[in-house]
This record gives structure tokens, C-alpha cells and sequence, in this order.
């Protein structure tokens, strides 16, 4: 059984910075996702057990990077030139295949979400 527990997210102005962590037991390919209110779960970023594999949204792509640091068992997202549409509760995910997918039904453990709001 994997356990995902995420942090680090909070209030932010527009043009901000924020680093999400998530605790992450077990070696899992792994992504984070963010659902905004109304709207469906969406792929963030994605990355391979080893790390030297990443996969962004076209929509995050140059601001966000994904990282993670298997020694502490635990994933990144380092969120830079926030705007008010990054918006969202944002999840960390693995699933069991070790190959990325941006099908967020696709993923079978998840964290309990952190909040990122971005003020304009």
C-alpha cells in the first residue's frame, strides 16, 4: 500500500512561488494533479521512478517543475510565476504501471490534496 501525504500549499499572489512536497512511500511513478471547483481532476506533471523522465501540462510548462528525491521518499512541485488560474486543490498521485500517464483514472493512490490559491 502506498501512502501520499502532500504539503506546502497556501495563498500566493499572482507572479508568486510555491514548493509542494509529498511524502511518498514505496517506488511508484509518480504525478501531481489539480482539480479547480466545477471542474474535472486535470494532469499537472508527471515523472518516472528514477527522475530522469518529467512530463508537464502545456499549460504549466516553464513555470512549474516536478522533482523528486527518493532517498527521502518524497515528490516536488516547484510552482513559480503563479497565476490566478493555477487555482486549485493540487494532488500527488502514483500508480502501480511505471509508466507516466496524464489519465488521472489511471493513477490508484492519491494524497489528500492541498489548497493553492493565487490572488491577482
Amino acid at each position: 500500500q502506498v501512502q501520499l501525504v502532500e504539503s506546502g500549499g497556501g495563498l500566493v499572489q499572482a507572479g508568486g512561488s510555491l514548493r509542494l512536497s509529498c511524502a511518498a512511500s514505496g517506488r511508484n511513478v509518480m504525478g501531481w494533479f489539480r482539480q479547480a471547483p466545477g471542474k474535472e481532476r486535470e494532469f499537472v506533471a508527471g515523472i518516472s521512478w528514477s527522475g530522469g523522465s518529467t512530463y508537464y501540462a502545456d499549460s504549466v510548462k516553464g513555470r512549474f517543475t516536478i522533482a523528486r528525491d527518493n532517498a527521502k521518499n518524497t515528490l516536488y512541485l516547484q510552482m513559480n510565476s503563479l497565476k490566478p488560474e493555477d487555482t486549485a486543490v493540487y494532488y500527488c498521485a502514483a500508480r502501480r504501471i511505471p509508466v507516466v500517464s496524464i489519465d488521472y483514472r489511471s493513477y490508484e493512490y492519491w494524497g489528500q490534496g492541498t489548497q493553492v490559491t493565487v490572488s491577482s
